[in-house]
């Protein structure tokens, strides 16, 4: 590993400063993680501890991250608060997982021609942002002025910017302009479907390549195909790999195959470490799929459908029964597709791969044995 990501910081609405969203967890003194996470860090001296902002943990108010850059007072507020709070807990620098306004979620079942030439309208029509433009250019400002304010401070300070999922880039990244200023692009390139975005169609939430008949742009090689087109150099290019599955119910209406897009009952029920709906980690899968060493009598577990063709992405499903037992339909990455994943990151001589993130990968061994499984088989293919 070469970075260690602390997430997530976040924007104070009325002054636009940079702030811990959990003071207790981040920087009181019974847990402390912003000088644990350096701490650690520094330990390995090639390792680096930055500082993320945003990241859709930040919900207080969704228009923050915008108006923030519509005013360079507010910018000005932002990168000295940034600067002094990464300098007071001994980070190497700030992520940007700045929270830009979605595209809206859209079916496409027909082809849309020349994909560059069409990013937007591929995106849907309706605007999600009438300042787009502004914000466009208060961006490239913004990441402009940070790295100058952390050049100041020390000069091998670092400046990422994580693209979240479902973010249109054409629209908010200037990539040619701030490419030179920071030192990687992290593409969150996941999520492309969720159960909170598409509670009637599951379907696969990172697929490599494009499904058939399927939006061209949401998914991992249209993400990277557009840096690149736009003149970030390889080796700046990193993608992000989720360890959270997305689950969906299944009804009457479901496909009885499970191949997907298959109609839906909105999200699956919540795992019992999570507790969240629609959402499972990766140990929590696990535990769901048919083992043969389960027992008989034992709620019914879930089928697991690979992916030999290495493009879309593994998932697992469980039809309705008479019993009552409810249908569950679940797209996740497991180490195969980590690895695969990671091969494509090697191949396209990317700058590495991301794991969004550690807490969810199954850090105790329960799946087989093996901590950090996802992290471990993304590491291996890497070398």
């Amino acid at each position: 590993c070469s970075h260690l990501v602390y997430g997530y910081a976040g924007i104070q609405p009325d002054t636009y400063k940079l702030v811990p969203l959990n003071e207790n967890l981040d920087i009181d003194r019974s847990h402390d993680n912003y000088r644990t996470i350096t701490n650690l860090a520094h330990k390995y001296p090639n390792l680096k501890a930055l500082l993320s902002v945003g990241g859709d943990a930040d919900n207080d108010d969704a228009n923050k991250y915008n108006l923030l850059l519509e005013s360079a007072q507010a910018r000005t507020a932002f990168v000295n608060s940034g600067v002094l709070l990464a300098q007071q807990y001994g980070f190497d620098g700030i992520d940007l997982a700045w929270q830009f306004p979605r595209i809206k979620p859209k079916k496409v079942r027909s082809t849309l021609g020349s994909v560059w030439h069409s990013f937007k309208k591929a995106f849907g029509t309706t605007p999600v942002d009438d300042k787009e433009t502004e914000h466009r250019e208060g961006f490239t400002a913004l990441v402009r002025e940070l790295k100058q304010a952390l050049n100041a401070v020390r000069p091998n300070m670092q400046l990422s910017v994580t693209i979240l999922p479902n973010v249109n880039s054409s629209v908010y990244i200037d990539v040619p302009s701030i490419i030179n200023l920071v030192d990687f692009i992290n593409i969150d390139a996941f999520d492309y479907y969720t159960p909170a975005r598409n509670p009637k169609e599951a379907d696969y939430a990172s697929p490599t390549y494009t499904p058939q008949n399927r939006n061209p742009l949401l998914n991992v090689d249209a993400a990277v195909t557009y840096f690149l087109q736009n003149s970030a150099p390889t080796g700046k290019i990193v993608v992000g790999v989720s360890t959270i599955g997305r689950t969906w119910k299944l009804d009457s209406d479901s496909e009885i195959a499970g191949v997907p897009p298959l109609h839906a009952d909105g999200p699956g029920e919540a795992g019992p470490y999570t507790k969240t709906e629609g959402l499972l980690s990766y140990p929590e899968v696990c535990a769901k799929l048919i083992n043969p060493n389960h027992q008989k009598g034992m709620r019914p577990h879930l089928r697991k459908v690979t992916d030999p063709s290495e493009r879309f992405g593994t998932y697992a499903f469980r039809l309705p029964d008479d019993s009552g037992e409810g249908g569950l339909w679940v797209t996740y990455e497991d180490p195969d597709t980590a690895g695969k994943k990671a091969n494509y990151v090697k191949t396209k001589r990317l700058g590495g791969i991301s794991i969004v993130d550690l807490s969810m990968d199954d850090f105790r061994g329960l799946c087989n044995g093996e901590k950090y499984p996802i992290l471990r088989a993304a590491k291996y293919r890497l070398q």
